[in-house]
């Protein structure tokens, strides 16, 4: 088998394809063959280091997190699952390797594939969809007719949060960067912004939630656009995020812990047309280290990127 590692923490540089084996599933785990895998940043985040205090020194380190697949072993105490079951979900972030031929994950992570999604389309959900919810529902409250404010929403994330909101029947305005403003202007917006200019002054305090999915706004800006009753949202760990969010109620910091619950209301409003995320590129395992190494490097577009296995 073979999988994307790396032998010590750095840039692109040090992901290497190789070969590996995996010990047989244990307790609450399953064997996927990967069928697909999606691509994050915090992926390449972990690999260069950005939480190398908690996940250690042990190499080699094993890359990807969001996976679809098809169950190939089943560990004791597993139930609800099978031999031959299609499902996507993530494996833990502590031990990455959905960019591999074949994964191991914990039962608590997956759900079950419905037919009328591809693997493709099902790899791209677990973690923007899961992180989007957390924040627009569980941080946000976001509720029918109310305005949304997105910033960053050409990324896999702000995609997602704009289905999600969509599904909830906000009215969203969107904040992108210059190449996404064409493709964003088709999506049914009440409006869409380029990030690069400033703010405008008649959306003063305008919205019920401001949604900053890459920490591009300053506290003042989120203040200036965030109604009095409203709050501001932000998923970037910094200090300042962390800290408003707990001395102001208008500001609200939310993690993207994975959540099957959640992860399952996001695939039926995928099976229902209300929740698709654009596939911007695909890659064999082969000419994945290529593709991820530029996506590090800033060359994205609107949606997600998906290493395909066979």
């Amino acid at each position: 088998m073979q999988r994307i590692q790396y032998h010590r923490y750095g840039g692109p540089e040090v992901m290497r394809l190789e070969a590996y084996e995996l010990p047989a599933p244990g307790k609450n785990e399953i064997l996927v063959r990967v069928k697909a895998a999606s691509i994050n940043p915090l992926d390449w985040k972990l690999r260069q280091g950005f939480m190398k205090l908690m996940m250690g020194r042990r190499f080699p380190r094993a890359m990807g997190m969001d996976f679809a697949g098809v169950v190939e072993g089943i560990g004791p105490g597993v139930t609800g699952f099978a031999h031959g079951d299609q499902v996507l979900g993530q494996v833990p972030m502590m031990k990455p390797g959905a960019f591999a031929e074949t994964a191991i994950t914990t039962s608590n992570l997956v759900i079950k594939k419905p037919a009328s999604l591809s693997f493709a389309a099902a790899a791209v959900l677990p973690t923007v969809g899961v992180t989007a919810w957390r924040a627009l529902i569980d941080g946000g409250k976001l509720k029918p007719g109310q305005s949304l404010f997105i910033n960053g929403a050409s990324g896999g994330v702000g995609q997602a949060a704009i289905a999600i909101a969509k599904a909830f029947g906000a009215v969203i305005t969107a904040r992108v960067g210059p190449s996404s403003l064409a493709s964003s202007a088709d999506m049914g917006l009440a409006g869409v912004l380029d990030y690069t200019q400033p703010l405008p002054d008649h959306l003063k305090r305008a919205f019920d939630v401001v949604f900053d999915c890459h920490g591009g706004l300053t506290s003042r800006e989120e203040d200036f656009l965030t109604r009095r009753s409203g709050i501001a949202v932000d998923i970037d760990p910094t200090v300042g995020n962390l800290i408003r969010s707990l001395i102001s109620s208008k500001h609200s910091f939310v993690r993207g812990v994975p959540s099957t619950l959640i992860l399952q209301k996001i695939v039926d409003l995928a099976t229902a047309g209300q929740f698709k995320i654009p596939i911007n590129r695909t890659a064999r395992l082969s000419e994945a280290i290529a593709l991820i190494g530029d996506l590090e490097t800033g060359n994205r577009l609107p949606g997600k990127s998906v290493i395909l296995m066979d």
